[in-house]
């Protein structure tokens, strides 16, 4: 019975992540005299964000919604407008806030492909059996991603790894059900 309330706790866990808000990007300065503003897209590519039909934030004045109505490209910097704020006051109080999706309006992945904020929290565990840690971030480098790994309870030690995500040369499974990554990656290998 015990096992059985523990999955449904975990299920629960999953559908509420499925509802979380995934941080898109950051609404940067005002541009010009109609209400435009940058906005640093954390997509890749960064055009991506323009597939949004509604992005949320959260005010002084408790959370909101907004649409782009128009967008452009000025360089590499994106600039955008979101109806209802078309002038220049109103919008610079958008400025710094960041944008959310809900992660149920991510587009599906491919098989073997996950979202970055699926990964995090995931146990890593070695192909000697030994618990290396959690997820706890991932940032891009120019050869792959990598995974920085923390210690946890049941983990081995207390030593923070970073471990490149290279999908079968390191990463040999990755089980979103069971909550772990299995990885080719020793205990003493330099972190």
């Amino acid at each position: 019975m015990a096992q059985q309330t523990g999955e449904r706790a975990e299920r629960a866990e999953r559908a509420e992540a499925a509802q979380a808000l995934v941080v898109m990007g950051r609404i940067g300065r005002p541009h010009g005299v109609k209400g435009w503003l940058r906005l640093q897209s954390s997509t890749s590519p960064p055009a991506n964000i323009l597939e949004f039909a509604e992005l949320h934030v959260e005010t002084e004045h408790g959370p909101g919604s907004l649409r782009i109505d128009g967008s452009r490209w000025q360089g590499d910097s994106l600039i955008v407008h979101f109806a209802g704020y078309d002038e220049p006051e109103l919008a610079r109080r958008l400025t710094g806030l960041e944008v959310y999706v809900v992660a149920d309006e991510l587009p599906e992945l491919d098989a073997g492909e996950y979202y970055w904020r699926q990964l995090q929290g995931l146990a890593v565990v070695n192909l000697a059996g030994e618990n290396l840690g959690r997820v706890s971030s991932v940032f891009e480098t120019g050869a792959n991603d990598v995974m920085v790994v923390a210690p946890a309870q049941g983990s081995i030690d207390d030593r923070e790894r970073l471990i490149p995500y290279v999908w079968t040369r390191v990463v040999c499974r990755v089980d979103l059900e069971a909550g772990t990554i299995n990885v080719d990656w020793g205990a003493d290998f330099l972190a």
